[in-house]
């Protein structure tokens, strides 16, 4: 998994490194290092990112207008 992915998974999760972190039991350097590119990210993280990404991707959030209150 690339930086850029791995950003754009958490983004799609509406995630932060520090929740991600969080979630992953993990420190938050160790999980900087993978956004920086220094470390790459552990395969069954990966696999797991990739999972919830493509299922955010294909299941966005439902949209509402904000001017109705219904």
């Amino acid at each position: 998994m690339t930086p850029d992915r791995l950003r754009e998974c958490i983004g799609l999760l509406y995630w932060s490194q520090k929740q991600l972190a969080r979630i992953l039991n993990r420190d938050e350097r160790g999980v900087r290092r993978w956004f920086s590119g220094q470390n790459a990210v552990d395969p069954p993280v990966a696999e797991w990112l990739e999972t919830w990404g493509r299922f955010a991707e294909a299941n966005p959030p439902p949209v509402y207008n904000r001017q109705s209150d219904d």
